[in-house]
């Protein structure tokens, strides 16, 4: 079998570090010529070395993972709040104006100040029941078409960056808004395009709003936990509130 370039230096590393330990030992016995307090020093390192590999590995290794397991979420969810701040409110907002049963599921988005996880948690999973059925008659789609063309690149970028590559979630809405961006794009005349078109078409739609809902609600339960300024901004700017205003009043 074939030893890649990491293994050997593994290999290297690890026989110099035994290498090395003979050479000590031997130069102990050349020194001082006791073989027993070897024996009993030697023993007495070979019976302490499961604990320290149990304090090692499961303690400490534990602890700096999930020190770097919360930086690598808040630096997720600094991508994330740059999302929704470029593009993914805006998308929840028109998908809402034009969605006709926006009135069996507003009051279940319109968040408080006063909510809980578990609030929020109900809320994400009448979400998942909740089926989002967009007429695309009812929007421009040519607004729709040359606003997410206008972000493509900043799409390009987000899936790119691999900070999100642990949050499938979040990544599936990125490649559900960027396929909608492209379908679109690939129609120059959106008025010839045939019913059974539209009616693909208002799939895709329809996929990244629900897929837009989850993520908006999660990454909202998120500012609530750790960034109240952010929170407060975004619970008067929520796009499902037709009374938001971003003046604190």
């Amino acid at each position: 079998m074939r030893v890649n370039e990491e293994n050997k230096w593994l290999l290297f590393f690890a026989s110099v570090l035994i290498l090395s330990s003979l050479l000590l030992y031997l130069l102990h016995y050349f020194i001082f010529q006791d073989l027993h307090h070897i024996g009993v020093f030697a023993l007495h390192e070979l019976a302490f070395l499961p604990l320290e590999v149990l304090l090692v590995t499961l303690v400490i290794h534990r602890m700096l993972e999930t020190r770097e397991k919360k930086k690598r979420l808040e630096k997720m969810n600094m991508v994330i709040g740059t999302f929704f701040s470029v593009l993914g409110t805006s998308l929840l907002r028109c998908f809402s104006i034009h969605n006709p049963n926006i009135e069996q599921i507003r009051n279940e988005l319109i968040i408080t100040s006063d909510w809980r996880a578990e609030k929020f948690d109900y809320a994400e999973k009448e979400m998942k029941n909740y089926i989002f059925e967009i007429n695309i008659c009812s929007i421009n789609v040519e607004n729709l078409k040359t606003f997410l063309i206008k972000k493509e690149d900043f799409l390009v970028r987000l899936l790119e960056n691999p900070v999100l590559l642990e949050h499938e979630e979040f990544t599936e809405l990125l490649r559900a808004t960027f396929h909608l961006t492209e379908e679109l794009h690939q129609r120059k005349d959106l008025s010839l395009c045939p019913e059974t078109d539209k009616n693909h078409l208002e799939g895709d739609i329809n996929r990244v709003y629900s897929l837009l809902v989850e993520e908006w609600l999660e990454y909202m339960k998120y500012l609530k936990s750790n960034y109240p300024y952010l929170f407060s901004l975004a619970l008067r700017t929520n796009p499902f509130d037709n009374n938001a205003d971003a003046f604190v009043r």
